[in-house]
């Protein structure tokens, strides 16, 4: 399944913090296993694996509370099976997680994109419509949890008034498709961050 960033139109800017989810406040290793493909559930060791990780929220002072789950919300005839993390155009996009400095490309929807493929080859992490790379963002290098990426913007069909980060997180197949992986929620595991250094 091709999934890449697009139809982020209609976007607003961030809106203020929503009510508590029921559930949410509850510590990572009590919540339920709400990471869900967009047709199957998250396996178990998946589920432990992405908690154990204790992803950053990829947007520099970005909080748990400031974040919406867009990952099933409708872009045309499809699903949008990521996260778009409002944020002021130029703030700092870091690594969710540590791992190799896969793929730094461009395209006609995500724009400046980036793809990490974690240390353990199991999950790719995939940003898109960044308004520029960090100086030091090139492909085969290794990058540890918190690196500066690129920064927030509005490259390829971003709303040019809703500078945001699209955010996908990838169960990797293991077949070098950097893009095909089957798409996992990223929202509950970025809620039981404590945010960005």
């Amino acid at each position: 399944m091709l999934v890449l960033a697009g139809g982020c139109r209609g976007l607003q800017p961030l809106p203020p913090p929503q009510a508590p989810v029921p559930g949410r406040d509850l510590p990572a290793e009590e919540r339920p296993p709400e990471g869900e493909t967009a047709g199957h559930a998250v396996v178990p060791d998946d589920h432990t694996a992405l908690l154990t990780r204790a992803l950053l929220i990829p947007v520099r002072g970005v909080r748990p509370d400031q974040l919406r789950d867009s990952f099933r919300a409708a872009r045309g005839d499809r699903v949008h099976a990521a996260l778009d993390i409002m944020a002021p155009r130029g703030t700092p996009v870091v690594a969710a997680d540590g791992g190799l400095l896969w793929k730094v490309r461009s395209n006609a929807l995500g724009g400046l994109t980036v793809y990490i493929l974690d240390d353990e080859q199991r999950f790719v992490y995939y940003y898109a419509h960044l308004d520029r790379y960090a100086d030091d963002t090139k492909e085969g290098r290794r990058v540890e949890k918190g690196a500066v990426l690129g920064y927030v913007g509005t490259t390829g069909n971003a709303p040019p008034n809703a500078p945001h980060l699209h955010f996908q997180l990838m169960k990797y197949r293991g077949d070098g498709r950097w893009w095909d992986g089957e798409p996992i929620n990223p929202f509950p595991y970025l809620t039981a961050s404590r945010g960005t250094p």
